[in-house]
Protein backbone atom coordinates (compact mmCIF):
# COMPACT_ATOMS: atom_id res chain seq x y z
CA UNK A 1 0.00 0.00 0.00
CA UNK A 2 1.46 3.13 -1.13
CA UNK A 3 1.99 6.37 1.20
CA UNK A 4 1.16 4.77 4.25
CA UNK A 5 2.73 2.86 7.30
CA UNK A 6 1.55 -1.04 8.37
CA UNK A 7 1.66 -2.00 11.46
CA UNK A 8 1.37 -5.79 11.69
CA UNK A 9 0.26 -7.43 15.40
CA UNK A 10 2.74 -9.76 16.53
CA UNK A 11 5.45 -8.62 14.29
CA UNK A 12 9.33 -8.44 16.25
CA UNK A 13 10.15 -4.94 17.75
CA UNK A 14 14.12 -3.99 18.00
CA UNK A 15 15.29 -1.40 20.45
CA UNK A 16 18.04 0.57 18.73
CA UNK A 17 18.57 -2.77 17.11
CA UNK A 18 18.37 -5.16 19.81
CA UNK A 19 15.51 -7.59 20.14
CA UNK A 20 13.27 -6.82 22.50
CA UNK A 21 9.50 -8.56 22.11
CA UNK A 22 6.95 -8.27 19.44
CA UNK A 23 3.52 -5.82 19.20
CA UNK A 24 0.91 -7.76 21.63
CA UNK A 25 -1.49 -4.89 20.52
CA UNK A 26 -2.06 -1.01 19.23
CA UNK A 27 -4.18 1.66 21.01
CA UNK A 28 -5.71 4.51 18.42
CA UNK A 29 -7.90 7.21 19.20
CA UNK A 30 -11.07 6.22 17.68
CA UNK A 31 -12.39 9.63 17.72
CA UNK A 32 -9.29 11.19 15.94
CA UNK A 33 -8.47 7.96 13.90
CA UNK A 34 -5.28 7.85 15.17
CA UNK A 35 -3.02 5.27 16.37
CA UNK A 36 -1.33 6.53 19.11
CA UNK A 37 0.98 3.48 20.96
CA UNK A 38 2.31 0.18 20.38
CA UNK A 39 2.19 -2.23 23.25
CA UNK A 40 5.26 -3.82 23.30
CA UNK A 41 5.85 -7.21 24.99
CA UNK A 42 9.49 -8.04 26.12
CA UNK A 43 10.57 -11.32 25.56
CA UNK A 44 10.68 -11.84 28.92
CA UNK A 45 7.32 -12.61 30.41
CA UNK A 46 7.44 -11.59 33.57
CA UNK A 47 7.58 -8.11 32.17
CA UNK A 48 4.47 -6.27 31.65
CA UNK A 49 3.78 -4.83 28.45
CA UNK A 50 4.73 -1.06 27.60
CA UNK A 51 3.02 1.44 25.52
CA UNK A 52 5.60 2.90 23.37
CA UNK A 53 4.63 6.20 21.18
CA UNK A 54 4.11 5.12 17.77
CA UNK A 55 6.16 8.61 16.80
CA UNK A 56 9.20 6.53 17.65
CA UNK A 57 8.25 3.46 15.81
CA UNK A 58 9.23 2.22 12.37
CA UNK A 59 7.48 -0.64 10.65
CA UNK A 60 9.81 -3.02 8.48
CA UNK A 61 9.74 -5.92 6.44
CA UNK A 62 12.08 -7.62 9.52
CA UNK A 63 9.91 -5.71 12.28
CA UNK A 64 9.33 -2.56 14.32
CA UNK A 65 12.23 -0.46 14.53
CA UNK A 66 11.86 1.80 18.12
CA UNK A 67 13.95 5.14 17.86
CA UNK A 68 14.87 4.28 21.64
CA UNK A 69 17.63 2.19 23.89
CA UNK A 70 16.26 -0.60 25.73
CA UNK A 71 16.75 1.32 29.05
CA UNK A 72 14.57 3.39 27.67
CA UNK A 73 12.03 0.93 26.80
CA UNK A 74 11.98 0.03 30.18
CA UNK A 75 11.24 2.99 31.25
CA UNK A 76 7.98 3.20 29.36
CA UNK A 77 4.48 3.04 31.30
CA UNK A 78 2.97 -0.51 31.49
CA UNK A 79 -0.08 -1.17 29.42
CA UNK A 80 -2.34 -2.97 32.38
CA UNK A 81 -1.82 -3.06 36.28
CA UNK A 82 -1.97 -5.52 38.57
CA UNK A 83 -4.04 -5.29 41.65
CA UNK A 84 -4.01 -7.58 44.41
CA UNK A 85 -7.29 -7.81 46.96
CA UNK A 86 -7.49 -10.46 49.84
CA UNK A 87 -10.68 -12.58 49.12
CA UNK A 88 -12.74 -12.05 51.51
CA UNK A 89 -16.78 -11.38 51.57
CA UNK A 90 -18.13 -7.86 50.00
CA UNK A 91 -16.72 -5.26 53.07
CA UNK A 92 -18.15 -2.43 51.73
CA UNK A 93 -19.92 -0.20 48.97
CA UNK A 94 -18.10 -1.09 45.63
CA UNK A 95 -18.34 2.39 43.63
CA UNK A 96 -17.48 2.03 40.36
CA UNK A 97 -13.99 0.95 39.63
CA UNK A 98 -12.28 2.16 43.08
CA UNK A 99 -12.38 -1.74 44.05
CA UNK A 100 -9.50 -1.68 41.73
CA UNK A 101 -7.75 0.82 42.54
CA UNK A 102 -7.55 -0.04 46.26
CA UNK A 103 -6.90 -3.63 47.20
CA UNK A 104 -7.45 -3.22 50.51
CA UNK A 105 -10.45 -0.89 49.95
CA UNK A 106 -13.64 -1.31 52.63
CA UNK A 107 -12.31 -1.09 55.95
CA UNK A 108 -14.76 -0.75 58.67
CA UNK A 109 -14.31 0.04 62.07
CA UNK A 110 -13.49 -3.21 63.81
CA UNK A 111 -10.36 -4.29 64.37
CA UNK A 112 -10.63 -7.15 62.49
CA UNK A 113 -11.94 -5.15 59.55
CA UNK A 114 -8.97 -2.59 59.77
CA UNK A 115 -7.04 -4.58 58.58
CA UNK A 116 -8.97 -6.62 56.57
CA UNK A 117 -7.55 -9.67 57.53
CA UNK A 118 -8.94 -12.08 60.33
CA UNK A 119 -6.17 -12.53 62.92
CA UNK A 120 -4.28 -15.56 63.18
CA UNK A 121 -5.05 -16.14 59.13
CA UNK A 122 -3.08 -16.25 56.42
CA UNK A 123 -4.83 -14.08 53.70
CA UNK A 124 -5.36 -14.92 50.30
CA UNK A 125 -4.85 -12.29 47.92
CA UNK A 126 -6.80 -12.25 44.53
CA UNK A 127 -4.95 -10.54 41.31
CA UNK A 128 -6.78 -8.24 39.12
CA UNK A 129 -5.28 -6.94 36.29
CA UNK A 130 -6.75 -4.26 34.16
CA UNK A 131 -5.96 -2.09 31.06
CA UNK A 132 -3.89 0.63 31.75
CA UNK A 133 -4.73 2.25 28.38
CA UNK A 134 -4.87 6.60 27.60
CA UNK A 135 -7.97 8.30 28.70
CA UNK A 136 -10.45 7.33 25.47
CA UNK A 137 -8.18 5.58 23.90
CA UNK A 138 -8.83 1.89 22.82
CA UNK A 139 -6.39 -1.27 22.37
CA UNK A 140 -6.85 -3.36 19.21
CA UNK A 141 -5.67 -6.72 19.41
CA UNK A 142 -4.59 -9.27 16.01
CA UNK A 143 -7.24 -11.98 15.49
CA UNK A 144 -10.00 -9.59 16.96
CA UNK A 145 -13.50 -10.73 15.09
CA UNK A 146 -14.37 -8.20 11.75
CA UNK A 147 -17.80 -8.23 11.48
CA UNK A 148 -19.79 -6.94 8.07
CA UNK A 149 -23.37 -6.43 7.33
CA UNK A 150 -24.39 -10.06 7.66
CA UNK A 151 -21.73 -11.62 9.69
CA UNK A 152 -18.30 -12.20 10.61
CA UNK A 153 -15.92 -11.38 7.79
CA UNK A 154 -12.13 -12.23 9.07
CA UNK A 155 -10.22 -11.20 11.65
CA UNK A 156 -7.91 -8.37 12.13
CA UNK A 157 -4.09 -8.35 11.58
CA UNK A 158 -2.77 -4.95 12.01
CA UNK A 159 -3.77 -1.01 10.36
CA UNK A 160 -2.27 0.99 7.95
CA UNK A 161 -1.64 4.58 8.98
CA UNK A 162 -0.20 7.85 7.03
CA UNK A 163 2.60 9.74 8.36
CA UNK A 164 3.48 12.20 10.25
CA UNK A 165 0.14 12.13 11.88
CA UNK A 166 -0.28 8.18 12.08
CA UNK A 167 -3.86 8.83 10.92
CA UNK A 168 -4.97 5.39 10.51
CA UNK A 169 -6.17 4.43 6.66
CA UNK A 170 -7.41 1.23 6.45
CA UNK A 171 -7.84 -2.11 8.99
CA UNK A 172 -5.93 -4.90 7.71
CA UNK A 173 -7.74 -8.46 8.10
CA UNK A 174 -7.90 -11.83 6.38
CA UNK A 175 -10.87 -12.27 4.90
CA UNK A 176 -12.35 -15.65 4.01
CA UNK A 177 -11.66 -19.88 5.16
CA UNK A 178 -8.33 -21.26 4.89
CA UNK A 179 -8.80 -22.02 1.96
CA UNK A 180 -9.73 -19.13 0.23
CA UNK A 181 -8.12 -16.44 1.98
CA UNK A 182 -7.21 -13.06 1.38
CA UNK A 183 -5.70 -10.01 3.05
CA UNK A 184 -7.87 -6.73 2.60
CA UNK A 185 -7.98 -3.72 3.56
CA UNK A 186 -11.23 -2.21 5.11
CA UNK A 187 -10.97 1.77 4.76
CA UNK A 188 -11.45 3.70 7.92
CA UNK A 189 -14.21 5.63 6.99
CA UNK A 190 -16.04 2.31 6.74
CA UNK A 191 -15.30 1.54 9.78
CA UNK A 192 -17.99 2.23 12.64
CA UNK A 193 -17.24 0.77 15.91
CA UNK A 194 -14.58 -0.84 17.71
CA UNK A 195 -15.67 -2.75 20.93
CA UNK A 196 -15.62 -5.61 23.52
CA UNK A 197 -17.11 -7.65 20.51
CA UNK A 198 -14.58 -6.48 17.67
CA UNK A 199 -14.77 -4.34 14.96
CA UNK A 200 -17.59 -3.46 13.09
CA UNK A 201 -18.00 -2.14 9.51
CA UNK A 202 -20.82 -0.81 7.03
CA UNK A 203 -19.85 -2.78 4.48
CA UNK A 204 -21.23 -6.34 2.82
CA UNK A 205 -19.74 -9.34 3.17
CA UNK A 206 -19.75 -9.73 -1.15
CA UNK A 207 -18.68 -5.94 -1.02
CA UNK A 208 -15.91 -7.05 1.26
CA UNK A 209 -15.34 -10.04 -0.80
CA UNK A 210 -14.97 -7.54 -4.10
CA UNK A 211 -12.09 -5.45 -2.31
CA UNK A 212 -8.51 -5.93 -4.02
CA UNK A 213 -5.67 -8.31 -2.05
CA UNK A 214 -3.26 -6.24 -0.58
CA UNK A 215 0.63 -6.94 0.17
CA UNK A 216 2.08 -6.39 3.32
CA UNK A 217 5.24 -7.10 4.52
CA UNK A 218 5.02 -9.40 7.84
CA UNK A 219 1.44 -9.98 7.49
CA UNK A 220 1.33 -13.37 5.59
CA UNK A 221 3.39 -15.34 8.66
CA UNK A 222 1.29 -13.18 11.30
CA UNK A 223 -2.02 -14.66 9.91
CA UNK A 224 -0.58 -18.02 9.63
CA UNK A 225 -0.24 -17.88 13.80
CA UNK A 226 -3.43 -16.79 14.07
CA UNK A 227 -5.30 -19.64 11.47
Amino acid sequence: MQDTLEYVIGSRVRCAGEECGEVAFVVVDPVADKLTHLVVQPDDDSSQGRLVPVHIAIPGPEGVDLNCTRARFDEFEPAVRTYFMPEIEAVGPARGERVLAWPLYGLVMTPTALTGFVPGVDPQLAATTVEHLPAGEVGVRRGERVHAEGGEIGRVQGLAVVPPDSEVSHVLLDEGHLWGRKRVAIPIRDVIGIDADGVSVGLTKDQIKDLPPVDVAGLEASAAQTA
